[in-house]
């Protein structure tokens, strides 16, 4: 790798990440700010839509199946926020059924990535988002 990619021509993108397991916050969370982006990690739905009306972020990056509030549910409250309206989300789960990745664009996902995943590709797909909402 050749150090951070420039994003936004330069600006550090502020990226929230929600995931109930720890392994996979810390692994999404590494890989991201390795890119140079400014990472918000938090372990369930309730805390990611509180860290989104606080601050809102470039991106999220939402875990489905997480305790109280799962990332389908916190998506949707996010879309009701006018002012997160349109803010760029990718939905990872293990949950890979063609019904599945059907329900996670239904409620509002701009991309979806299953687990196991690639975190060369998770990357590549935050950055594909970040560049297009410019």
């Amino acid at each position: 790798m050749d150090g951070p990619c420039p994003i936004r021509g330069g600006d550090v993108a502020r990226i929230l990440v929600a995931d109930d397991d720890v392994d996979i916050r810390e692994l999404v969370e590494f890989k991201l700010s390795t890119l140079g982006h400014e990472i918000v990690a938090v372990s369930d739905g309730v805390a990611a839509v509180e860290a989104c009306r606080a601050n809102r972020p470039d991106l999220a990056v939402l875990d489905v199946m997480m305790p109280g509030l799962s990332g389908l549910e916190a998506i949707r409250e996010i879309r009701a926020e006018p002012s997160l309206a349109d803010l760029p989300v990718i939905l990872l789960t293990a949950r890979a059924q063609e019904s599945d990745v059907e329900t996670g664009f239904d409620s509002g996902a701009d991309d979806y990535i299953t687990k196991p995943f690639s975190p060369r590709e998770l990357a590549s797909r935050v950055q594909a988002l970040l560049s297009r909402d410019q």
